[in-house]
Protein backbone atom coordinates (compact mmCIF):
# COMPACT_ATOMS: atom_id res chain seq x y z
CA UNK A 1 0.00 0.00 0.00
CA UNK A 2 0.85 3.61 -0.99
CA UNK A 3 0.63 6.12 2.00
CA UNK A 4 -0.02 9.43 1.43
CA UNK A 5 1.76 12.18 3.69
CA UNK A 6 0.15 15.61 3.48
CA UNK A 7 2.44 18.93 4.16
CA UNK A 8 2.50 22.15 3.90
CA UNK A 9 3.02 23.26 0.27
CA UNK A 10 3.35 24.25 -2.19
CA UNK A 11 6.44 22.02 -3.33
CA UNK A 12 9.77 23.57 -1.92
CA UNK A 13 8.61 24.02 1.75
CA UNK A 14 10.87 23.59 3.94
CA UNK A 15 7.80 21.10 5.45
CA UNK A 16 8.06 19.35 1.86
CA UNK A 17 12.41 18.46 3.11
CA UNK A 18 10.82 17.31 6.09
CA UNK A 19 7.95 14.89 4.14
CA UNK A 20 10.49 13.92 1.65
CA UNK A 21 12.98 12.80 4.95
CA UNK A 22 9.74 11.36 6.24
CA UNK A 23 9.35 9.18 2.74
CA UNK A 24 13.29 7.78 3.62
CA UNK A 25 11.89 6.72 6.94
CA UNK A 26 9.06 4.82 5.75
CA UNK A 27 11.07 3.42 3.31
CA UNK A 28 14.04 2.05 5.46
CA UNK A 29 12.19 0.93 8.45
CA UNK A 30 8.70 -0.49 6.82
CA UNK A 31 9.84 -0.40 3.03
CA UNK A 32 6.64 1.67 2.43
CA UNK A 33 6.09 3.57 -0.86
CA UNK A 34 4.68 7.06 -0.12
CA UNK A 35 3.62 10.06 -1.95
CA UNK A 36 3.47 13.88 -0.71
CA UNK A 37 -0.16 16.18 -1.16
CA UNK A 38 0.40 19.63 -0.42
CA UNK A 39 -1.55 21.49 1.49
CA UNK A 40 -2.61 25.08 1.73
CA UNK A 41 -2.12 25.77 5.32
CA UNK A 42 -0.82 24.34 8.36
CA UNK A 43 -3.83 23.41 9.72
CA UNK A 44 -5.54 21.76 6.46
CA UNK A 45 -2.48 19.60 6.99
CA UNK A 46 -3.87 18.34 9.91
CA UNK A 47 -7.00 18.50 9.22
CA UNK A 48 -7.31 15.93 6.03
CA UNK A 49 -4.93 13.48 7.73
CA UNK A 50 -8.01 13.93 10.62
CA UNK A 51 -10.19 13.26 8.81
CA UNK A 52 -8.85 10.17 6.79
CA UNK A 53 -7.98 12.23 3.68
CA UNK A 54 -4.40 11.59 3.96
CA UNK A 55 -2.73 8.48 6.04
CA UNK A 56 0.08 11.12 8.00
CA UNK A 57 1.02 14.83 8.14
CA UNK A 58 4.26 16.23 8.61
CA UNK A 59 3.66 19.85 10.47
CA UNK A 60 6.56 22.04 12.02
CA UNK A 61 6.20 22.25 15.76
CA UNK A 62 9.22 24.26 17.31
CA UNK A 63 12.04 26.43 15.64
CA UNK A 64 15.59 26.89 17.30
CA UNK A 65 15.36 30.40 16.87
CA UNK A 66 11.81 31.22 16.99
CA UNK A 67 10.20 28.63 19.33
CA UNK A 68 7.32 26.43 18.95
CA UNK A 69 4.62 26.96 15.73
CA UNK A 70 1.38 28.06 17.55
CA UNK A 71 -1.13 27.40 14.56
CA UNK A 72 0.21 23.44 14.64
CA UNK A 73 -0.42 23.54 18.74
CA UNK A 74 -3.54 25.01 18.60
CA UNK A 75 -4.38 22.67 15.22
CA UNK A 76 -3.55 19.57 17.19
CA UNK A 77 -5.47 20.74 20.46
CA UNK A 78 -8.82 20.51 18.14
CA UNK A 79 -7.84 17.13 16.51
CA UNK A 80 -6.77 15.12 19.49
CA UNK A 81 -7.57 12.04 17.54
CA UNK A 82 -3.99 12.34 15.67
CA UNK A 83 -1.02 10.60 17.27
CA UNK A 84 2.77 11.19 16.68
CA UNK A 85 4.53 8.40 15.25
CA UNK A 86 8.10 10.49 14.62
CA UNK A 87 9.57 13.89 15.26
CA UNK A 88 12.39 14.78 12.82
CA UNK A 89 14.59 17.52 13.18
CA UNK A 90 15.67 19.19 9.82
CA UNK A 91 18.49 22.24 9.53
CA UNK A 92 17.02 25.67 8.18
CA UNK A 93 18.90 28.14 6.15
CA UNK A 94 17.10 30.67 4.51
CA UNK A 95 17.93 32.83 1.14
CA UNK A 96 16.57 35.83 0.05
CA UNK A 97 15.53 35.29 -3.00
CA UNK A 98 14.94 38.65 -5.58
CA UNK A 99 15.58 39.67 -9.80
CA UNK A 100 16.93 42.84 -8.10
CA UNK A 101 20.92 43.28 -8.77
CA UNK A 102 21.55 44.36 -5.03
CA UNK A 103 19.20 44.83 -1.93
CA UNK A 104 19.18 48.88 -2.55
CA UNK A 105 16.31 48.34 -4.74
CA UNK A 106 14.46 46.12 -2.77
CA UNK A 107 11.27 47.70 -1.04
CA UNK A 108 8.71 45.12 -0.33
CA UNK A 109 10.06 41.16 1.24
CA UNK A 110 7.67 38.26 1.49
CA UNK A 111 8.13 35.14 3.44
CA UNK A 112 5.82 32.90 5.74
CA UNK A 113 5.68 34.78 9.40
CA UNK A 114 8.69 32.30 11.37
CA UNK A 115 11.16 32.85 8.36
CA UNK A 116 10.58 36.47 8.37
CA UNK A 117 11.37 36.50 12.28
CA UNK A 118 14.18 33.83 12.04
CA UNK A 119 15.87 36.60 9.67
CA UNK A 120 14.80 39.72 11.77
CA UNK A 121 18.26 40.85 12.95
CA UNK A 122 19.30 40.46 9.03
CA UNK A 123 16.64 42.47 7.86
CA UNK A 124 17.30 45.11 10.10
CA UNK A 125 21.05 45.17 8.90
CA UNK A 126 20.84 45.21 5.49
CA UNK A 127 16.76 46.22 4.73
CA UNK A 128 15.49 47.93 8.09
CA UNK A 129 12.76 49.94 5.81
CA UNK A 130 11.33 47.55 3.44
CA UNK A 131 8.07 46.04 4.04
CA UNK A 132 7.57 42.62 5.63
CA UNK A 133 4.37 40.50 4.08
CA UNK A 134 3.62 37.52 5.70
CA UNK A 135 2.27 34.38 3.14
CA UNK A 136 0.54 30.58 4.46
CA UNK A 137 4.60 29.44 3.29
CA UNK A 138 8.09 29.86 2.50
CA UNK A 139 7.38 28.89 -1.08
CA UNK A 140 4.09 30.73 -1.54
CA UNK A 141 6.02 34.16 -0.86
CA UNK A 142 7.93 33.02 -4.46
CA UNK A 143 4.46 34.33 -6.33
CA UNK A 144 5.16 37.65 -5.71
CA UNK A 145 8.47 38.00 -7.21
CA UNK A 146 7.48 38.34 -10.98
CA UNK A 147 10.58 39.84 -12.30
CA UNK A 148 10.09 43.04 -10.15
CA UNK A 149 13.51 44.24 -8.78
CA UNK A 150 11.59 45.62 -5.94
CA UNK A 151 10.21 42.39 -4.31
CA UNK A 152 12.26 39.93 -2.69
CA UNK A 153 11.01 36.57 -0.74
CA UNK A 154 12.70 34.20 1.86
CA UNK A 155 12.53 30.72 0.96
CA UNK A 156 14.86 27.55 1.19
CA UNK A 157 17.71 27.33 -1.69
CA UNK A 158 15.85 24.38 -2.65
CA UNK A 159 12.86 25.92 -3.85
CA UNK A 160 15.18 28.87 -5.68
CA UNK A 161 16.74 25.49 -7.52
CA UNK A 162 13.08 24.16 -8.33
CA UNK A 163 11.77 27.01 -9.60
CA UNK A 164 14.82 28.15 -11.78
CA UNK A 165 14.86 31.65 -8.89
CA UNK A 166 17.91 34.11 -8.53
CA UNK A 167 19.34 33.85 -5.02
CA UNK A 168 20.58 37.26 -3.68
CA UNK A 169 22.17 36.39 -0.32
CA UNK A 170 22.54 33.30 1.34
CA UNK A 171 22.18 32.62 4.37
CA UNK A 172 20.54 34.75 6.29
CA UNK A 173 18.72 33.44 8.94
CA UNK A 174 19.57 35.68 12.53
CA UNK A 175 21.75 31.83 13.97
CA UNK A 176 23.74 29.46 11.78
CA UNK A 177 22.95 26.54 13.59
CA UNK A 178 18.94 27.22 13.26
CA UNK A 179 16.84 23.89 13.12
CA UNK A 180 12.98 23.45 13.25
CA UNK A 181 11.36 20.23 15.03
CA UNK A 182 8.37 18.50 12.68
CA UNK A 183 5.93 16.28 14.08
CA UNK A 184 4.76 13.14 11.40
CA UNK A 185 1.21 12.11 12.53
CA UNK A 186 -1.42 10.07 12.06
CA UNK A 187 -4.52 8.34 13.65
CA UNK A 188 -2.55 5.23 14.37
CA UNK A 189 -1.66 4.92 18.13
CA UNK A 190 2.26 6.00 19.04
CA UNK A 191 5.17 3.56 18.25
CA UNK A 192 6.76 4.81 21.69
CA UNK A 193 9.93 6.14 21.90
CA UNK A 194 12.07 8.27 24.34
CA UNK A 195 9.73 11.36 24.01
CA UNK A 196 6.08 11.92 25.12
CA UNK A 197 3.91 14.74 24.54
CA UNK A 198 1.06 16.46 25.85
CA UNK A 199 -0.98 19.14 27.02
CA UNK A 200 -3.46 19.70 29.52
CA UNK A 201 -6.12 22.54 30.77
CA UNK A 202 -5.95 23.33 34.44
CA UNK A 203 -9.25 24.12 36.24
CA UNK A 204 -9.04 27.52 37.39
CA UNK A 205 -6.48 30.09 37.08
CA UNK A 206 -5.14 30.40 40.65
CA UNK A 207 -2.09 30.07 42.79
CA UNK A 208 -0.24 26.29 42.55
CA UNK A 209 -2.43 25.82 39.45
CA UNK A 210 0.62 24.67 37.35
CA UNK A 211 2.92 23.95 40.14
CA UNK A 212 1.16 20.65 41.39
CA UNK A 213 1.45 19.43 37.50
CA UNK A 214 4.74 20.23 37.35
CA UNK A 215 5.76 18.98 40.02
CA UNK A 216 4.22 15.77 39.63
CA UNK A 217 6.83 14.66 37.11
CA UNK A 218 9.69 16.17 39.37
CA UNK A 219 8.45 14.08 42.57
CA UNK A 220 9.45 11.12 40.23
CA UNK A 221 12.75 12.22 38.47
CA UNK A 222 10.50 13.01 34.88
CA UNK A 223 12.78 15.47 32.90
CA UNK A 224 10.31 17.78 30.98
CA UNK A 225 12.22 19.07 27.80
CA UNK A 226 9.42 22.22 26.92
CA UNK A 227 6.65 23.38 28.18
CA UNK A 228 4.53 25.79 26.21
CA UNK A 229 1.69 28.06 27.15
CA UNK A 230 -1.39 28.84 24.34
CA UNK A 231 -4.39 30.43 25.20
CA UNK A 232 -7.40 28.57 25.45
CA UNK A 233 -9.02 31.20 23.40
CA UNK A 234 -12.20 31.33 25.69
CA UNK A 235 -10.93 34.29 28.29
CA UNK A 236 -8.02 36.43 29.13
CA UNK A 237 -5.69 33.87 31.48
CA UNK A 238 -6.95 30.88 30.29
CA UNK A 239 -4.19 29.17 29.11
CA UNK A 240 -3.54 25.38 27.73
CA UNK A 241 -0.20 23.93 28.54
CA UNK A 242 1.80 21.22 26.20
CA UNK A 243 4.85 19.82 27.50
CA UNK A 244 7.00 17.33 26.45
CA UNK A 245 9.18 14.71 28.38
CA UNK A 246 12.09 12.43 27.87
CA UNK A 247 10.69 9.54 28.85
CA UNK A 248 7.77 6.93 26.81
CA UNK A 249 4.56 6.63 27.88
CA UNK A 250 4.18 3.47 28.93
CA UNK A 251 6.93 3.01 31.66
CA UNK A 252 5.71 2.79 35.04
CA UNK A 253 6.75 6.10 36.38
CA UNK A 254 5.43 7.72 33.97
CA UNK A 255 1.94 5.61 33.93
CA UNK A 256 1.46 6.94 37.34
CA UNK A 257 2.78 10.71 36.79
CA UNK A 258 -0.19 10.87 34.15
CA UNK A 259 -2.70 9.59 36.52
CA UNK A 260 -1.91 12.00 39.11
CA UNK A 261 -1.53 14.63 36.52
CA UNK A 262 -5.44 13.89 35.30
CA UNK A 263 -6.86 14.53 38.77
CA UNK A 264 -5.08 17.80 38.38
CA UNK A 265 -6.04 18.97 35.21
CA UNK A 266 -9.21 19.94 33.53
CA UNK A 267 -8.41 18.48 30.31
CA UNK A 268 -5.44 16.37 29.64
CA UNK A 269 -4.97 14.89 25.97
CA UNK A 270 -1.73 12.68 25.63
CA UNK A 271 -0.21 13.02 22.16
CA UNK A 272 1.92 10.09 22.08
CA UNK A 273 5.33 8.31 22.58
CA UNK A 274 7.92 8.87 19.80
CA UNK A 275 11.49 8.83 18.67
CA UNK A 276 13.28 11.84 17.26
CA UNK A 277 15.18 11.96 13.95
CA UNK A 278 18.07 14.40 12.89
CA UNK A 279 17.79 15.03 9.25
CA UNK A 280 20.84 16.03 6.88
CA UNK A 281 20.19 18.63 4.28
CA UNK A 282 17.32 17.92 1.09
CA UNK A 283 18.82 18.67 -2.05
CA UNK A 284 16.32 19.84 -5.02
CA UNK A 285 16.87 16.66 -6.96
CA UNK A 286 15.42 14.50 -3.99
CA UNK A 287 12.88 11.81 -5.21
CA UNK A 288 9.32 13.19 -3.98
CA UNK A 289 7.65 10.07 -4.10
Amino acid sequence: MTLSIAYLGPPGTYTESAAIACTDWLAQTANTPSVLCPCPSIAQTLRVTASGQTHLAVVPVENSIEGSVSMTLDTLWQLDMLRIQQALVLPISHALLSFAETTNTIQTVYSHPQALAQCQGWLEAFLPSVQLVPTNSTTESLQHLGNNPTIGAIAPQRAAQLYNLPVLAHPINDHPDNCTRFWVLSLEPSPGGNYTSLAFSVPANVPGALAKPLQIFAQRGINLSRIESRPQKRSLGDYLFFIDIEADATLPAVQSALAELKTHTETLKIFGSYAVLPVAKVSASSNDS
